[in-house]
Order: C-alpha cells, then sequence, then structure tokens
C-alpha cells in the first residue's frame, strides 16, 4: 500500500481477482484503475472500501468485455478512452452513493460552452514569441512549480502545493514541460506517462493569469506530445474542467477529441467540478 494523505494505492489480489485501486480520500472516491478476474467480487470489495472510507463515487476502467458485467451491475459509463490499454478501450464506468454527488447544476451550461467550443475551427499551430522560454522541467523546478499551482489553484485535486510532491514525480514517469518569462515560471504542463499502457495523460496545465494571452498552453502542450511520440506514447488524453472555455479550446484546437464528461469527479480550483474527457491519436469508433 502507497499512501501520501491524498490517497492510497493498493493492489488486490484473490483466486477469482486482481485488481489496482485507488482510495482517493480527498476527492471521496475510489477509482479501479485495472482489474481482472471476478466483476461480482470486485464490486463486493469495491463497496466494502466505500463505505469503510465513507467515499461517494467509484470509477473503475474497465475494457469493453467488462461493460456489460459492470452495467447490469449498476454502473453507468460517464466516457472512454480509445486504445487507453495498449489499443483495448477504457470505458470509465461509474457509481453514486448519494444524489448530492451525482447531481450537477452546471451540466447543461457546460454542455453549451462545449457545443461553442466544438464550432471552433482546429488548428495545432503555436505562436512563438521571444519574451517566453519554453523548456523541459527539472526536479529544481519543484519549488517554483509548487508556488505557480498555489497562486494559480487555491484547490487542486493532487498535492502540487507541496514541493516534495513534484520533486518525486519529476523523478518517476511524469514529464514537465516550463515557460518562463524574465527567469520566473509563468506557465507549465505535465505529462503523466503509463508505461505499462503506454499511454500518457496531459495534466497540471496552469498560467498565471497576466500572461494567459501569449498562448503559451499550445506550445506546452505540443512540446510534450512531441517528447511523447519520441518514447512511442501515442494514447493522449486529459481530463479538462469543464467549465474553463479557454483549456477546452486548447484541447480541441489540437485536435484531441471529446469522449464523455465526469460528474463532480475531484475538487479544483474552488468546489467539485465536472472534467471533460479528451483523447488524441485514436480515431476508431466505438461500437457498443
Amino acid at each position: 500500500m502507497k499512501e501520501n494523505g491524498y490517497y492510497e494505492e493498493i493492489e488486490i489480489k484473490e483466486d477469482a481477482l486482481w485488481a489496482e485501486v485507488i482510495i482517493d480520500l480527498f476527492n471521496e472516491r475510489i477509482r479501479v484503475e485495472d482489474y481482472r478476474g471476478s466483476t461480482s467480487l470486485l464490486i463486493e470489495k469495491v463497496q466494502f472500501l466505500t463505505r469503510k472510507h465513507h467515499l461517494h463515487k467509484t470509477i473503475v476502467k474497465a475494457r469493453q468485455a467488462q461493460f456489460l458485467s459492470l452495467l447490469s451491475n449498476g454502473y453507468e459509463c460517464e466516457a472512454l478512452i480509445p486504445s487507453y490499454f495498449n489499443g483495448d478501450d477504457a470505458f470509465f464506468m461509474v457509481r453514486y452513493e448519494e444524489d448530492q454527488r451525482r447531481y450537477s447544476e452546471q451540466y447543461v451550461k457546460e454542455s453549451q460552452t462545449l457545443r461553442a467550443v466544438q464550432s471552433i475551427e482546429k488548428g495545432d499551430e503555436a505562436v512563438e514569441s521571444s519574451l517566453y522560454n519554453i523548456r523541459k522541467g527539472t526536479d529544481g523546478d519543484s519549488e517554483n512549480l509548487s508556488k505557480l499551482y498555489q497562486e494559480v489553484f487555491s484547490v487542486y485535486p493532487t498535492p502540487l502545493h507541496d514541493r516534495a510532491y513534484i520533486s518525486s514525480l519529476l523523478k518517476k514517469d511524469s514529464l514537465w514541460y516550463v515557460a518562463e518569462h524574465k527567469g520566473e515560471i509563468v506557465s507549465a504542463a505535465s505529462a503523466d506517462v503509463n508505461t505499462m499502457y503506454h499511454n500518457a495523460e496531459l495534466t497540471d496545465c496552469a498560467t498565471l493569469p497576466s500572461h494567459r494571452k501569449a498562448g503559451l498552453m499550445k506550445r506546452l502542450l505540443l512540446s510534450l506530445e512531441q517528447e511523447l511520440t519520441k518514447s512511442q506514447i501515442f494514447c493522449l488524453y486529459t481530463i479538462a474542467r469543464a467549465q474553463s472555455f479557454g483549456m477546452n479550446v486548447a484541447f480541441h484546437q489540437l485536435q484531441y477529441r471529446y469522449y464523455g464528461r465526469l460528474v463532480n469527479n475531484c475538487y479544483i480550483y474552488k468546489t467539485l467540478e465536472n472534467m471533460n474527457v479528451w483523447v488524441k491519436n485514436s480515431d476508431k469508433e466505438i461500437v457498443f
């Protein structure tokens, strides 16, 4: 078991079940990252952990062969990532333990925002500017990165306000790119690389308000994509705030495709928010 105060990572090993589970205490949810074996036994184990830790939402990343079994047990599909599991699709199958967590006052408004985003012409070109230096992040940036996230986000679903946490990510499978202005980090984005399944989540996108008109995020995301492609990571996705017009536009223009919305997914910025799932480099049609 791994624990950091925000979440615990556990591995379930039974004769009829293997599962990777994250007990996300901060966001009051449980996430099953992958499982093999008995779906009924998995549900039993997950429900026990949900009650034990007073969690309000369950998310299972399921393969297509597991979809109907979870659906018949009361789970619903909120989003998917094509080709997530080395070419196999991942379905975000969810279950709620209380009505308040299931209900969203912003859902219709966010759907209108999404339609506005998707009406914008796509284009993956980025505006260059000599005022900013784009480079790969290093362990030496951990303190300045933590300050950036503290200034941009009063609440964040992972402990990015903690310099030591960022340092630990930089030493593992996370890749960061930063934008500097006069020696100060003013924008950053990272890629959380899953080396087992050859995918990466583009995440932790933040720009100081005074620099948000400079097109920095698009440049950072393109830099991350180029670095990931060199490592043969072709399934790229992000989980972006559904309320953020700018972030959704950035991924739409970079040829990402919308694949669903996770309701009241995590605490970010100020409160629980819905998150849109965008995926790139996977154009096959999903057949149910």
